[in-house]
């Protein structure tokens, strides 16, 4: 019995020294990630460098994508709502990781992307995401437009973070469908939203939403909320299969992001 419980004892040590083994080397990985994602935006201003370094650093939907390979390998992408370009030179660090392969075993998908087209309706982001990013290979397109009229190139990815809130609900259907038609056969959509059967926590969203615009020097437009089980349920409708991921673990706001998606034989 003795020697039993020494064994397990043993066997335990063993699992939890390669759980932390395998946790300091994601966390060592992300570090570089983070600083290589953020160093071009040095050239442009402090500003976008400290933008890059708070967003990226601080809001969980980017590690967590990573960690979760809800970013596929080769993709053409699709960024909606793009600001100053994080996602385009986020995925360019990612391949500078895997050609050093370095890429951390415990993440599922090696995220990549053969064509990235940003969507960014404020002209000084577009602006800080061409100064910071023409020189990346291959080269991001950036495009200041709205995304109601914007053309929407063919895509394996869309990316919607956090802005289809300021359109009206008619215009939020009308994106998606767009979004829908422009993916291919298997493709993914990613939208986070605000949950807004979460009073309290939406409540907070919308508040830290409107600071953030104000600071960064852009008017507050009004916003059209719904519930995530509205969110699903259009998602839903367009022929997507819909799995929702939290987003709010350790803040008090009401963020969900939603994976959505397409069948591979869909026309």
């Amino acid at each position: 019995m003795g020697k039993a419980r020494a064994k397990s004892s043993t066997d335990d040590d063993a699992v939890k020294l390669n759980a932390l083994t395998l946790q300091a080397a994601t966390d060592a990985a992300w570090a570089g990630l983070h600083a290589e994602a953020c160093a071009p935006y040095r050239r442009t201003s402090r500003w976008a460098w400290h933008w890059a370094r708070g967003k990226l650093g601080m809001d969980p939907v980017f590690r967590g994508m990573l960690e979760r390979g809800n970013l596929p390998a080769g993709a053409r992408v699709l960024d909606i709502g793009c600001g100053q370009g994080l996602i385009a030179s986020l995925l360019h660090a990612c391949a500078d990781l895997q050609h050093s392969g370095h890429w951390p075993a415990a993440w599922p998908v090696q995220a990549s992307a053969v064509a990235y087209t940003g969507i960014e309706l404020m002209p000084k982001d577009v602006a800080r995401a061409n100064a910071a990013l023409n020189s990346l290979s291959p080269a991001p397109q950036f495009v200041c437009a709205d995304m109601r009229t914007a053309h929407f190139p063919a895509c394996d990815l869309v990316v919607i973070l956090d802005v289809l809130h300021y359109v009206d609900h008619a215009a939020q259907e009308a994106v998606l469908r767009r979004a829908r038609a422009a993916l291919s056969a298997g493709g993914r959509l990613l939208l986070r939203v605000g949950d807004a059967a979460s009073t309290r926590g939406f409540a907070i969203s919308q508040w830290v939403d409107r600071v953030v615009t104000v600071a960064r020097g852009h008017r507050v437009p009004p916003t059209f909320s719904r519930s995530l089980a509205q969110w699903t349920q259009l998602l839903q409708g367009l022929g997507f299969a819909v799995h929702a991921v939290p987003q709010s673990q350790g803040t008090p706001f009401a963020n969900v992001l939603l994976v959505a998606d397409l069948p591979g034989d869909v026309a």
